[in-house]
């Protein structure tokens, strides 16, 4: 029997899937229990176009993180720490004070998507990765200096 799939089954495949299973399945498992439809013309129609709605909304998401990602890379952070007098920083600039800091300027990411190995503890400038996506990614200049 052939049947669209509506949820995940593991084994069988993802949402929007058409496969073809044994009749047993499908009537005695599948379908009682909302995890598929039969496949006719009128659903692959609806299927077809979920799905085309669902890529295009995937590329409009897309297409926003690139530009986000291009404001991201025009950004330069500066923090001031305390130091002492052979210029050792007490205190560190973390993930989180970079997002509250890009939050100041009216871009708002989520915390994991900063990309810091462990926190800034040193005066200088900093390279820090922010990955939107895993093909889209910009890099934020952190400049940490003596309060």
């Amino acid at each position: 029997m052939r049947i669209v799939l509506r949820k995940e089954v593991k084994g069988v495949g993802r949402p929007g899937d058409v496969k073809d299973v044994a009749d047993g399945y499908a009537t005695n498992f599948l379908l009682p229990r909302g995890l598929a439809v039969e496949a006719s013309a009128a659903t692959m129609r609806a299927v077809s176009q979920q799905q085309d709605s669902t890529k295009a909304r995937v590329e409009r998401e897309r297409a926003d993180l690139r530009q986000l990602a291009q404001r991201i890379g025009e950004v330069r952070l500066s923090f001031a720490l305390k130091a002492g007098a052979q210029g050792k920083v007490f205190g560190s600039v973390t993930n989180r004070d970079i997002v509250e800091a890009l939050a100041a300027r009216g871009i708002a990411i989520e915390r994991s998507k900063i990309h810091l190995a462990e926190p800034i503890r040193s005066l200088g400038t900093h390279r820090v990765v922010v990955r939107l996506l895993p093909d889209v990614q910009a890099e934020i200049a952190v400049e940490v200096t003596t309060a």
